[in-house]
């Protein structure tokens, strides 16, 4: 007879809560702060893998022509967003001594090896194939990664979208690569903003939703920087200097060029 379904069991969380594990606990003396350090980051994984599922619903939504339900996904990836990045606040109560007497024990690991947040990236259109392939060690997400490259970004769907409607959004590239702008995708955007409200109120989600994206880099480039200045990051990577260049980079910029063009 099998047992029944509580709570815990559905959440899986005995196997759940086993998973946070200090490396340096393992070396025989637990730094406090390094739980912290692994929940947060823990969460922010299943956070992007719910944006993930999101996206990949919005992309289907708006395949089937409904705006008004594909809306509503955005905006709840907005929300996330907005929780991502309330999740600084939490990470910043560790200061940079409490952070560095457990830092040396990451060794090689380091957050630009999300994967996930790279999978995000290229399903909102920035897309780097270069990106993919510096996953050298595992053959199983470089093929994930590559799966995404391949696949229709949210922009072009949204193009997609439009061109049913009866919109000229412009050359084939300025569709695949949302972050090249173009000035026939602009004008059209412009033209479905004054006559087409249903449209506008997505294109605002959309806007929004970039915002946010920008919102979650600036505080997380905050967070590091006030962690550990202007130190190399853990992995080899060149830490603030990096995570720096990636600011004020919009994700839809034909969306934010408009503005000056109503």
């Amino acid at each position: 007879m099998s047992q029944p379904l509580t709570y815990a069991s559905y959440l899986r969380l005995a196997e759940l809560l086993e998973l946070q594990a200090p490396q340096s606990r393992q070396a025989g003396r637990e730094e406090h702060d390094e739980m912290l350090f692994i929940v947060i980051h823990q969460v922010y994984e299943l956070w992007f893998k719910q944006l993930l599922h999101e996206i990949d619903h919005v992309i289907e939504l708006l395949d089937a022509d409904d705006s008004i339900r594909a809306g509503r996904g955005l905006r709840r990836m907005l929300t996330i967003l907005k929780v991502m990045v309330s999740q600084m606040d939490v990470l910043e109560t560790m200061s940079p001594l409490e952070f560095l007497s457990f830092r040396e024990r990451l060794d090689s690991s380091s957050g630009f090896q999300s994967a996930q947040f790279r999978e995000f990236e290229f399903v909102l259109g920035y897309k780097r194939p270069e990106v993919a392939e510096s996953f050298g060690a595992d053959e199983s997400v470089r093929a994930r990664l590559r799966q995404r490259l391949e696949q229709p970004s949210l922009w072009y769907a949204v193009c997609e979208f439009l061109r049913r409607r009866g919109s000229n959004v412009g050359a084939a590239p300025a569709v695949t690569d949302p972050t090249r702008p173009s000035v026939d995708v602009q004008s059209a955007l412009v033209d479905l903003y004054r006559s087409d409200n249903a449209v506008a109120d997505l294109a605002e989600k959309l806007v929004d939703l970039d915002e946010g994206v920008q919102e979650w880099r600036y505080r997380h480039v905050k967070m590091v920087e006030r962690t550990i200045g202007n130190k190399p990051g853990t992995g080899g990577s060149s830490g603030v200097e990096y995570l720096a260049s990636t600011l004020g980079r919009p994700i839809f910029p034909d969306l934010w060029a408009i503005r000056a063009q109503m």
